[in-house]
């Protein structure tokens, strides 16, 4: 009888914990359930925070998120990784380990350094350890454009200012990046994918009005990493991630949710839960 075991596709999110449930790692999870990847998380700190700000961060220890990803990787392991905010040196580290300790291939990276509310989320000393360890280690690198503007340390004009901005990331050692345009005040909203060993391509589409974006960025990243592990290659991830938020977030932009930035529509139209063929046992 040929029976080839089943798996879901796995997918580890790296990131904090959103008490409001619109970001982090509450949108990362609901994500990669939507898109019918099995989820799960190594949270890197908890804030206290809703629709309107970040009222508190309460920071995990370094050697307690190695834990939880050991956890996670010795028994489950994960078809890709998503990550998002790293606020400190120390925690950083452990996640540059992680991807070489267990050979993680398909790596999504948010630099998550200023929350929708304009709260800043990250020391400058982290800026940098983030860039020289993550950014040659993973798949592609997702910042917006105040992100952008943090790491390159001067301001992105317009929308013909992108592609240069993304190609000083790339040179700033990541693989691919994707630059997102969403805050440039614009009827039209324009990606920019640029890779090491690839084309540039240019994303537009018409903005869709809603104050409904908090996690658009967390629901982003994790949307690419669900299709990474779902096998897609990564400029059809993030054509399919974008697909994805814009739906989201036009199925959540009529809803009120608390008194500020409301979530997006993550359960607009959730997959079930994909099986894929697990590599046979030795």
């Amino acid at each position: 009888m040929n029976h080839h075991p089943q798996r879901y596709a796995r997918v580890l999110t790296i990131a904090g914990s959103d008490s409001g449930g619109g970001a982090g790692i509450q949108a990362d999870l609901k994500t990669f359930a939507a898109l019918g990847c099995y989820g799960m998380s190594a949270i890197t700190a908890l804030t206290a925070q809703n629709t309107v700000g970040v009222q508190g961060i309460h920071a995990v220890p370094a050697s307690f998120l190695r834990a939880q990803i050991q956890s996670v990787m010795d028994d489950i392991g994960a078809d890709a990784l998503k990550i998002g905010m790293l606020h400190e040196p120390g925690i950083v580290e452990v996640v540059a380990w992680a991807i070489d300790h267990y050979n993680i291939r398909q790596v999504v990276l948010d630099p998550v350094m200023v929350a929708t509310s304009g709260d800043r989320l990250i020391a400058q000393e982290t800026v940098q350890v983030l860039v020289r360890e993550l950014f040659p280690r993973v798949t592609v690198v997702t910042p917006n454009l105040d992100e952008a503007q943090l790491l390159l340390g001067q301001p992105i004009a317009n929308a013909q200012a992108l592609e240069a901005a993304a190609q000083g990331l790339l040179a700033m050692g990541a693989r691919a990046v994707l630059l997102k345009g969403g805050h440039l005040v614009s009827d039209e909203v324009v990606d920019v994918l640029v890779q090491a060993q690839g084309p540039t391509r240019r994303l537009a589409c018409a903005r869709i009005p809603s104050r409904n974006v908090h996690g658009t960025g967390c629901t982003l990243s994790s949307a690419i990493a669900a299709h990474l592990a779902l096998g897609h290659g990564l400029e059809d991830a993030v054509e399919l991630a974008r697909a994805f938020i814009l739906s989201a977030i036009a199925q959540g932009a009529q809803v009120q949710t608390g008194q500020g930035h409301g979530p997006l529509n993550h359960g607009f139209s959730p997959l079930a839960m994909r099986r894929l063929v697990a590599a046979e046992q030795a």
